[in-house]
């Protein structure tokens, strides 16, 4: 969720997506500056944080770049849980890639905070022309949509600025989801009287 005090805002945002679509080199670009050219897969999940301003706000980014391997896919409710926002982010070269980031959205869309502000990252731009099926896939699911390159620094801190951009406009949950534990010990007490 995004929490506000005094026009800074705190968002936990993750990154999400199949192995090899270049989420930890998108968010190393974005928080470091930083390409590698032969990332090591991340194992579990990887933490970051980054503020930017946008226009009278300041908004703190706790970023969650989550491993793409199928075998810790069980771990990703974990991360997304309580998320104000996503990046969705496929290797434009892999069309396997983009069917995969689709199902990450039908899983968000599904079982994600409601509010969650959502972008589909079309990684490795500098690699292929734009894909108009993602574009497409982009506005009919509420998302929206850039093709990024971490090697060249394309639209990486726009896509993160763009989400800061929609966070104030997102508002909390009026009835959070869970189960509420009321305290019955006062109740026990009186029942739990002998010969009564």
């Amino acid at each position: 969720m995004a929490t506000t005090g005094n026009k800074n805002i705190n968002a936990k945002l993750v990154l999400l997506g199949d192995v090899g679509a270049g989420k930890s080199s998108l968010v190393l670009r974005f928080v470091k500056g930083q390409f590698v050219e032969f990332q090591e897969s991340t194992i579990g999940a990887a933490f970051f944080s980054q503020t930017l301003a946008v226009n009278d706000a300041t908004v703190k980014f706790e970023i969650w770049d989550t491993a793409g391997q199928e075998r810790y896919h069980s771990l990703a409710p974990m991360y997304y849980r309580g998320a104000a926002a996503a990046i969705i982010v496929y290797d434009m070269t892999n069309q396997a890639s983009f069917e995969r980031a689709k199902k990450w959205v039908q899983e968000l869309q599904a079982q994600g905070n409601p509010n969650m502000v959502m972008a589909l990252a079309g990684n490795k731009a500098d690699l292929l022309d734009a894909r108009k099926e993602a574009k497409t896939f982009a506005q009919e699911n509420g998302l929206f949509f850039m093709e990024t390159s971490a090697k060249t620094a394309s639209n990486v801190n726009e896509i993160f600025h763009e989400i800061a951009k929609r966070l104030p406009r997102v508002q909390p949950a009026q009835n959070p989801t869970g189960m509420v534990l009321m305290d019955r010990t006062a109740e026990r007490a009186a029942s739990a009287s002998c010969c009564s």
